[in-house]
């Protein structure tokens, strides 16, 4: 039996309790991962939902004990900093991995379905033919991926969030809870489609767009 690997989560909030859950369910259905504890950025930003107990340090922590983790997993739910986090430590710690991990109830095209590195994929989740998920993206509870969806790096799509075929997330994009994306529609890099939205229609990079159809976010409704 090969050995369990050592994972380390970025973070200690909520979101990364719940991937650390994630690495658990995969452990239990095929001994694959050992999760270790989390490390943070900055421990005196430390708040009152974050799992103290648990903290192993921060990124010194790592740089010590390098040597004995061999996964790392970004329990981070905002786009641009999974991205940021993610580039840092893949320079300073290039030989620590990035395995994508998925709950083992989630239904792919296990032949046809590319789930890059540091990708997160959770329970209930189902992506049909020829998805692509680019590297530190992820895919929350009960999301739908149609046939040859593309979801850029960094993206965050949050639960029940409903991706039609076709589909291309750029770099960096996030779409918020029950929003769903119509087939054959892109949306542009670091865009953000909101809570509830069905987009219609392209959405360009930087863009923010709600309801139905969505639309843009008018600058009165911003402020």
């Amino acid at each position: 039996m090969a050995a369990r690997q050592r994972l380390v989560v970025v973070g200690a909030g909520g979101f990364a309790r719940e991937v650390a859950w994630l690495s658990r369910e995969i452990d239990a259905a095929a001994p694959r991962f050992e999760f270790v504890g989390f490390v943070v950025t900055d421990l005196s930003r430390l708040g009152p939902h974050d799992s103290r107990e648990l903290v192993l340090g921060d990124y010194s922590w790592l740089e010590r004990n390098r040597r004995t983790v061999d996964a790392l997993a970004i329990g981070i739910g905002n786009p641009s900093v999974r991205l940021k986090v993610g580039e840092e430590l893949s320079r300073t710690f290039p030989e620590i991995g990035w395995p994508a991990l998925v709950h083992p109830s989630v239904i792919r095209d296990r032949k046809r379905c590319s789930f890059g590195p540091g990708t997160l994929v959770c329970a209930g989740t189902i992506a049909t033919v020829n998805v692509v998920l680019e590297e530190f993206s992820m895919v929350n509870l009960a999301c739908t991926l149609g046939h040859e969806a593309r979801v850029g790096r960094g993206c965050v799509l949050n639960p029940t969030v409903n991706i039609s075929g076709g589909v291309v997330l750029e770099e960096g994009v996030l779409v918020g809870t029950g929003a769903q994306v119509l087939q054959y529609v892109t949306v542009g890099r670091g865009a953000t489609v909101g809570a509830g939205a069905v987009v219609t229609r392209d959405v360009p990079a930087g863009e923010t767009v709600v309801g139905v159809p969505a639309r843009p976010l008018r600058r009165k409704e911003r402020s």
